[in-house]
């Protein structure tokens, strides 16, 4: 089967984004349109600046050492992403799907996804395509994936 085929829908995720988008066409020259983009909310994020303290000394100060907050909110958000799979993949909303995402990133997908989306999967690619324009991620996911009989 050809992984691009009209329908198909296309996420293509970091740990800050998330591109949803369908191919229109068929998958010999594919037209990805835009469902809808997720992002996460920069308003409520902390930085990963440690933070100053007091100490029992006269005017001294020690620093404090925060956790990781750019790799919880990461992890946070793939789980963000993986709940919205499930509720669209679950109502029928997409019947393929090609994830997009860093290694790191789809690891963590995966692990969250339902059975049910998971079995809808029918392409994984291992880079970080977010900031990428759509006709350049059309042509890398064409050549990539390409059916398997045109390959030979």
């Amino acid at each position: 089967m050809v992984a691009l085929e009209q329908g198909t829908w296309v996420v293509i995720a970091d740990g800050e984004k998330a591109l949803f988008v369908e191919n229109i066409t068929d998958a010999e020259d594919p037209n990805l349109v835009v469902v809808s983009v997720e992002e996460q909310d920069a308003s409520n994020r902390p930085t990963d600046r440690a933070g100053r303290r007091y100490d029992t000394g006269p005017n001294q100060k020690s620093a404090v050492e925060e956790p990781n907050w750019k790799a919880h909110a990461k992890s946070l958000f793939v789980q963000d992403l993986a709940n919205l799979l499930n509720r669209k993949g679950l109502k029928g909303a997409f019947s393929r799907l090609v994830l997009v995402a860093s290694p790191h990133v789809l690891g963590l997908l995966r692990r969250r996804l339902h059975s049910e989306v998971l079995a809808k999967v029918v392409a994984e690619v291992d880079k970080t395509l977010t900031n990428h324009p759509l006709h350049k991620v059309e042509k890398l996911l064409s050549n990539q994936l390409k059916p398997a009989a045109a390959a030979v």
